[in-house]
Order: structure tokens, then sequence, then C-alpha cells
């Protein structure tokens, strides 16, 4: 079955970054989109960012504005997302995804921006 394991959170200062990552398993990785989407303390799950199964389409939620970056290993079954420049809104739980609405997720990882 589908499997989705994310890992990388932490607790990190304003103007930080983090790296996370989800291993995925059970499905054909390769020819899938695939999602991050993330659940802010105490609100629903809100989109962050999609790619394309080649890795060359990426797609970023508005309120990003350029600040994180998805990336594929279709090699090695992986996700990743590069969060920059972060900020206390961006503190939630992550999730990747095989879907923008985040259906199908992992367990999560947490990222906590605070100083």
């Amino acid at each position: 079955q589908v499997q989705l394991v994310e890992s990388g959170g932490g607790f990190v200062q304003p103007g930080g970054s983090l790296r996370l990552s989800c291993a995925a398993s059970g499905f054909t990785f390769s020819t899938s989109f695939m999602s991050w989407v993330r659940r802010p303390p105490g609100k629903g799950i809100e989109w962050v960012s999609t790619l394309s199964p080649d890795g060359y389409d990426p797609y970023y939620a508005e309120f990003l504005k350029g600040r994180f970056t998805v990336s594929r290993d279709n090699a090695k079954n992986m996700l990743y997302l590069q969060m920059n420049s972060l900020k206390s809104e961006d503190t939630a739980v992550y999730f990747c995804a095989t879907d923008p609405t985040g259906a199908q997720r992992g367990q999560g990882t947490r990222v906590t921006v605070s100083s």
C-alpha cells in the first residue's frame, strides 16, 4: 500500500531554513504528481506545492512568494521541500501527499518557526 514518510522538521528561528524529505513507496512514484500540504495550528490543510512526475513543473501557493523550492529524486523515490526565509506563520505540520488536497498523506513532520 501507499506509504509516505516525512522527515526533516524541527525548530528554527525566523529567517532560517529547513529541508523536508519524504520517502515514498507502494506506488509508481516516478509517474506520479506529488504535493506538499501543511496544517497550521488550529487550522485546516493548506496546499503548499505540487511537482510534476519529471520534476520540471513545480507549482506553489501564492503566499510562499518564492521562499520554498520543491524537488524530487525519482531514482530514490524521494520528494523534498527546501524552505528558506521561514516566518512564524510557516509553523505547521507538513505532509507529503499524492494529491493536492492531502487526502492521501503521510504522518507529517512538525515545523516550528519562533524566536
